[in-house]
């Protein structure tokens, strides 16, 4: 990482290149012998009151004292793309994906979507996917939670992707205005309020995702969005073990844990979508499966999710097998590029994926509103 000019390193950075992505060497220790050179890349975020933030690729937000600042300059947005993976932007990803796991119920606030899937046993009796329930009075800017469920602990609903906001452009009014619609919006449905953030590429949401730590709003389930040219997972001999089908069984729901507290919500998310297929490996005893997955065909994507291995057939290549079967049907319907969505921690799928020719294309995580803000409404 080159900082220097005629041989001396230089700080080339100031407070007015927030919002551009930067490389920043750092001295961290107590100084003399012990302190250490700490390089730290990503997009400056805020520099105030003697203090920078740079949020990594990842997600992760480093403050750095500028008295400790040894050489820093603006860098290129993104890497260079890797030869052989599909051009895309980070809008177009996150639109496909979103239209590849459909909440239950959606809402316009200008340029974010609200979503929400909670129908089914404790859900609130919502409507079909892209819809708003009528004759609820719950928009963006009104509405209240039923009065039995003002006290009770804000719930999940069924997966976070189908439970956030998403933020695709301006909510058309300040900032603190949007943050206090979505909290009602969720409070009226007793949902934890999340808005899902993009990092690590072209016009991500590392500025929207400072602004909203600052408010309180702390980060988790950190995952990567990866992308793959979609051939090469077909490329081997048809398995007659994976078994195709247009929507899941009970051997499928069986590796599906998630779906069993919120069933309808579950049923309508997984098989929304343009062109939906499940792969099903059935298990010896007829009730569970070996191994399962799903993709959704959009076009020239190709969305993989929930592929699941039972723990007493892992290592024998079934995941491997479900991408290829569900890679052959979405190259039949005209796809040719794929994606997948993977939790930044899960080492094993990450190698997994790493060896069917997937690389990572940009970051997301989700902000979750402050306990005290849950109930908002």
């Amino acid at each position: 990482m080159e900082f220097t000019t005629g041989g001396r390193l230089e700080v080339r950075i100031t407070a007015s290149d927030v919002g551009k992505r930067v490389s920043v060497r750092s001295l961290t220790g107590s100084g003399g012998r012990h302190a250490t050179f700490t390089d730290t890349v990503g997009v400056l975020t805020s520099w105030e009151e003697g203090v920078l933030h740079i949020t990594r690729r990842g997600g992760q937000s480093v403050p750095i004292d500028e008295a400790a600042l040894v050489a820093g300059k603006v860098v290129p947005p993104a890497p260079a793309r890797r030869r052989g993976l599909p051009s895309a932007g980070v809008r177009e990803l996150v639109e496909v994906a979103a239209r590849g796991w459909p909440a239950v119920e959606t809402e316009r606030l200008g340029g974010w979507t609200l979503r929400a899937s909670t129908s089914g046993p404790e859900g609130t009796g919502t409507t079909g996917p892209g819809t708003t329930p009528e004759g609820t009075g719950t928009t963006p800017e009104g509405g209240a939670a039923h009065p039995d469920e003002e006290a009770a602990a804000p719930r999940e609903g069924f997966t976070a992707r189908a439970n956030s906001v998403l933020p695709l452009g301006d909510p058309g009014m300040p900032l603190d205005e949007a943050v206090t619609a979505a909290l009602r919006w969720y409070g009226a449905r007793n949902l934890v309020p999340r808005v899902q953030v993009t990092t690590g590429g072209e016009r991500t949401d590392e500025l929207l995702a400072a602004e909203l730590e600052r408010r309180g709003w702390s980060g988790e389930k950190h995952a990567l969005l990866r992308v793959a040219a979609l051939a090469p997972l077909a490329d081997r001999e048809p398995d007659p073990r994976v078994r195709l089908s247009r929507t899941p069984d009970e051997q499928w729901l069986s590796l599906c844990p998630r779906s069993g507290q919120w069933p309808e919500a579950a049923w309508r998310v997984l098989t929304g979508g343009p062109s939906v297929w499940f792969a099903t490996v059935p298990g010896e005893d007829g009730r569970r499966a070996d191994a399962v997955g799903r993709c959704v065909v959009d076009g020239r994507w190709a969305g993989f999710a929930a592929v699941e291995v039972a723990p007493a057939r892992r290592r024998e290549g079934l995941g491997t097998a479900v991408m290829a079967e569900l890679a052959r049907q979405a190259l039949a319907e005209g796809a040719s590029a794929a994606y997948l969505q993977v939790e930044s921690a899960n080492d094993s799928a990450r190698a997994l994926y790493d060896r069917l020719g997937f690389a990572d294309h940009h970051a997301y995580h989700y902000r979750r509103a402050p306990q005290e803000s849950s109930h908002a409404g």
